[in-house]
């Protein structure tokens, strides 16, 4: 008999994705901890690297050089990733408030969550200016000034309120970066003005003077205007206004002031200094709670009091990852303390940096491309990840601090699992988890989830025949609340491909054996998930039965009913139809992918986004401009179930693999080989191509045979009316509907779809 799996025993969550916890996370990669489970919640999938973001800027690096792939990283340390964004703790309760998703529960929490610029001390600034702080709004309100660059008229002025060490790296990173794209438009040669604003009467206020003379003098060279001595009493619109009342003109005001804390943590007990910083002890345990810890940023050594800067966030990582290893450990923890003088690598835009420690100072190109090969190196330790180590299978309950209670349960979750019942999740954990849910109620629903029989009773409306279909398969992400909304937006797909009305689901569920808590907060938040889009459908939940397995999987049997003399089958194409595809392919190969690390996290993204949009609207634009036949694209892949059409339609088809509307990365793992373990399944229906010589070669081709979970529409349509269909499809949310081929007369081949590149 296989041996059992480690059971969860103690949930360590990582709120924020900065430089201290993708340290953790590499070294939990490294060596796993037995019996511990870490939980990543950062509402971004790639955090940029602050020593390199000003190269980025300035154009020296690509967007994927400066950041870190969390999704990827995530994957490799064994970790959940949980792409949202934290608002608040329940700490009485041990959970993390989340914006999108249910709480999520902890035994140790970390928070790495950065600082944001104060846009609070000056009036208007926090609606006019952009801070600089987080990244991704700054990126994105940098990428929208660059094209406005090219359609302004006369000479752009920016402003930069704040003279540290950021504020004039990243005035003389932009200010590179748009004179040389200037330079490359002929018709356009004013160059923008910059402007830098500081309320102390110098720049660079905590380096050396020999640093800041050499930057006074490159910022007069560069004819970058200082403003000194100068503080910003509010800004309206287009305009700062100083304290004393001199008002001055600005097309984009960006602030890089002094930092402060979120605001949430105002809220959370935790105490915090006056910019709003969690203080934490030399262990980086928080004064006020051990079980939560901070680092980078966001954290304020009580001891120890350093300014905000990246090195000591990437340093804390490695004595972080040890204390929070000690504390699940019950050993007692270490302290640590920061280094009193440290190297800073200043870039000036072109490739140029000037270093500053302590009263030395000193610069040149040799400097930036130092600071180059340091950066480089890195973030190496992050994107070149090495083999991990395997999970130790060792005693459940040794090496981690629990409670007998808890012991007892460790020892009885890695024990024999019994079959037959005693396989189901006990009765207690199970309605915890499900007493919070709250399904939709319909009329039709005589006996329904909370009702204590062992069946459901659905009432059938006159006149209409019942639709019924089942779907299950196993977890292939580590977030169960994202996993339930997908199984459940598959499982209904069969419902509306064939357009009936969603009544009722019943679920089925296997959930990894362990501590008792930790299987009902899976339950929850999977369960979660699938309620909401069972709800958005109309689709009540009636009941369902779970029990314990090695792996979560999740299924539903789902009921609708339909007029039985509108029922939408597959085997009703016609010649001269057009063929349409509501959603892109490729989830196959991204999620084979995903589990090697070989995908980009934004590809992931992208992915799950498709697969949790509902096919509900598409089916019924599909029925509006009377569809001939439809099906949703899932295990057999697009080729599969286009044969499924043509065989009982008598007719054959053709297929543009140019039209093809395909996920963002799919194209790239399919070139690698890298394939989904149902795809050789899927080859075998390649004798249905009638020129599969001519077109095996093409990079596309394999995308035919790629199995897809919560797949696209794929329906045939009267070829006049596919213009509007496609339009309408759009409108209501399909942004990647494509006409991909057409329906032909059945010929005497035998081979019905022609593939055309």
């Amino acid at each position: 008999m296989e041996k059992p799996a480690q059971p969860v025993l103690r949930d360590i969550v990582l709120v924020g994705g900065g430089h201290s916890h993708v340290g953790v996370l590499r070294s939990f990669a490294m060596n796993p901890q037995p019996g511990v489970r870490l939980t990543l919640i950062c509402r971004d999938t790639h955090t940029p690297y602050s020593g390199m973001l000003p190269g980025y800027i300035a154009g020296h690096y690509s967007y994927d050089d400066v950041h870190i792939d969390l999704s990827r990283l995530a994957e490799a340390a064994g970790a959940r990733f949980y792409r949202d964004e934290a608002v608040g703790l329940n700490r009485r309760e041990r959970k993390v408030k989340c914006r999108n998703r249910p709480d999520v529960p902890y035994d140790l929490l970390s928070i790495n969550i950065g600082s944001t610029p104060r846009v609070d001390q000056s009036r208007g600034a926090a609606d006019h200016a952009v801070p600089v702080k987080p990244i991704h709004r700054f990126h994105s309100r940098w990428q929208a000034l660059l094209g406005r660059l090219q359609r302004h008229q006369g000479p752009m002025r920016i402003a930069v309120v704040g003279a540290g060490a950021g504020g004039v790296e990243l005035t003389l990173a932009m200010q590179h970066r748009l004179q040389r794209e200037l330079h490359r438009t002929a018709e356009k040669t004013e160059e923008p003005e910059f402007h830098l604003f500081n309320s102390a009467p110098s720049i660079l206020p905590t380096h050396n003077q020999g640093v800041r003379r050499r930057f006074e003098r490159i910022l007069a060279k560069r004819g970058v205007q200082v403003h000194t001595g100068t503080r910003i009493d509010r800004v309206e619109g287009h305009r700062l206004v100083t304290v004393d009342g001199k008002p001055f003109e600005a097309d984009e005001v960006l602030w890089v002031t002094e930092a402060g804390g979120a605001a949430w943590l105002r809220d959370t007990g935790l105490t915090l200094d006056q910019a709003g910083f969690i203080r934490v002890r030399d262990t980086l345990q928080t004064v006020t709670d051990p079980e939560i810890f901070a680092a980078g940023d966001i954290a304020t050594m009580v001891n120890h009091p350093r300014e905000k800067a990246g090195v000591f966030a990437v340093r804390q990582g490695k004595p972080l990852a040890d204390n929070l290893r000690r504390a699940v450990q019950g050993k007692p923890l270490r302290d640590y303390q920061p280094q009193k003088r440290w190297l800073a690598l200043i870039s000036t835009g072109d490739q140029y940096a000037i270093a500053s420690r302590g009263a030395m100072a000193f610069a040149g190109r040799w400097v930036w491309r130092w600071k180059d090969w340091i950066d480089r190196r890195f973030m190496d330790r992050f994107n070149k990840l090495p083999a991990m180590a395997e999970e130790s299978q060792e005693d459940p309950t040794s090496g981690i601090a629990l409670s007998n209670e808890e012991a007892q349960q460790a020892i009885s979750a890695v024990a024999m699992r019994c079959g037959g019942c005693g396989a189901k999740v006990g009765s207690t954990a199970l309605s915890r988890a499900l007493q919070s849910l709250q399904p939709i109620e319909r009329k039709d629903i005589l006996v329904g989830l909370h009702a204590p029989d062992d069946a459901a009773v659905l009432r059938v409306p006159p006149g209409m025949a019942v639709v019924h279909t089942v779907d299950f398969f196993r977890a292939f992400i580590d977030d169960p609340y994202i996993f339930g909304q997908v199984a459940a937006n598959h499982s209904l797909g069969d419902l509306f491909a064939m357009g009936a009305e969603a009544q009722s689901a019943t679920a089925i569920a296997t959930v990894p054996y362990g501590l008792e808590s930790k299987v009902e907060d899976v339950i929850y938040q999977m369960m979660s998930g699938a309620v909401e889009v069972l709800n958005e459908a109309g689709c009540a939940l009636v009941g369902g039965h779970t029990g314990e397995g090695r792996e979560l999987a999740l299924g539903f049997a789902a009921n609708g009913y339909i007029d039985p003399r509108q029922v939408l089958s597959k085997g009703g194409m016609k010649a001269g139809d057009a063929l349409i595809l509501t959603k892109p392919i490729g989830t196959g190969t991204l999620f084979a992918a995903h589990a090697r690390l070989q995908a980009k996290g934004r590809w992931i993204d992208s992915a799950l986004a498709s697969m949790v949009l509902s096919n509900r609207l598409a089916a019924r634009c599909l029925h509006e401009h009377h569809a001939t036949a439809c099906t949703d694209l899932t295990g057999f892949g697009l080729l599969g179930h286009l044969v499924e059409m043509t065989r009982p339609s008598g007719v054959d088809a053709e297929l543009d693999l140019a039209a093809l509307p395909v996920l963002p990365g799919a194209e790239e793992t399919v070139a690698q080989g890298i394939l989904s373990s149902l795809q050789p399944a899927n080859v075998r229906l390649r004798r249905a191509v009638r020129n599969q010589e001519e077109v095996a070669s093409h990079p596309r081709y394999p995308l035919l045979f790629d199995p897809q979970t919560a797949g696209g529409l794929l329906a045939s349509i009267p070829a006049d009316r596919v213009e509007s269909c496609v339009r309408a499809l759009k409108a209501v949310g399909y942004p990647e509907t494509a006409v991909i081929g057409r329906v032909k007369a059945q010929s005497e081949a035998l081979a019905p779809v022609v593939v055309n590149t």
